[in-house]
């Protein structure tokens, strides 16, 4: 993208990470930094940003990307991780020190799709990622594309098991099964939800079970809590 420049925001828990990032991009022609902070002025800046680069590109608009350093993936980072990716204003660059397989589908659900290790964050590699995320693409280092390779085959593999079920998504959730969690969580039970969605009681609990398995979901309740945390219901 070297006729764009992409807005950028920075979230880190430290201002040590924070001024690592900053130092990276600051002398970048192709990046504008703008101050990340909750409320309304940054979004109002982020739009008049974004408006500019519009005019400037021929009408076409470059997404704002938020770079979001970590050491650990704790409960913190995750919620931090879902405020910036919902809605899909901002596309996250995520570098992390260690991310654990479970970790790492987790960031790919959330709709991360650029990761970068702390220590092969050079500031070349580093605006790669963010021209990536701009782009909507994903970047992803060679050990985790294999790793995440390994458990969509898995995943995939445990989906099939369950014929009854039908196509479901790797990541996410498919209608059919929003519409079983959204009647358990107004209290019906399975053979209530089979007479209301004109399936068979089977076809339910095969549903919930690909769908607990595939988001390693524990029973019934914590995927009505996880369907409600995502926003599906």
């Amino acid at each position: 993208m070297p006729d764009t420049r992409v807005t950028v925001t920075v979230h880190a828990a430290d201002p040590l990470s924070r001024a690592g990032v900053v130092s990276h991009l600051q002398h970048q022609p192709s990046v504008e930094l703008v101050q990340s902070q909750t409320g309304t002025a940054v979004r109002e800046r982020t739009e008049q940003t974004e408006r500019g680069r519009a005019k400037e590109n021929g009408g076409e608009a470059v997404g704002t990307v938020a770079i979001m350093p970590i050491d650990r993936f704790d409960d913190l980072a995750a919620a931090e991780l879902r405020r910036l990716v919902r809605g899909g204003e901002q596309r996250v660059v995520l570098i992390a020190r260690d991310l654990r397989e479970p970790e790492l589908m987790t960031a790919v659900e959330y709709g991360v799709r650029a990761i970068l290790w702390r220590h092969q964050a050079t500031p070349q590699r580093l605006l790669r990622a963010v021209q990536s995320a701009a782009r909507g693409e994903g970047d992803l280092p060679p050990d985790l594309i294999s790793t995440l390779l390994t458990q969509v085959g898995q995943l995939r593999r445990s989906v099939a098991t369950s014929p009854s079920v039908g196509f479901v998504p790797t990541l996410g959730m498919a209608p059919r099964e929003v519409d079983v969690l959204r009647l358990i969580a107004e209290g019906l039970d399975t053979r209530q939800i089979s007479e209301k969605l004109a399936y068979s009681e089977r076809t339910v609990k095969n549903i919930l079970h690909a769908l607990m398995t595939r988001l390693q979901l524990h029973n019934r309740a914590h995927a009505v809590a996880y369907a409600l945390r995502e926003g599906y219901i």
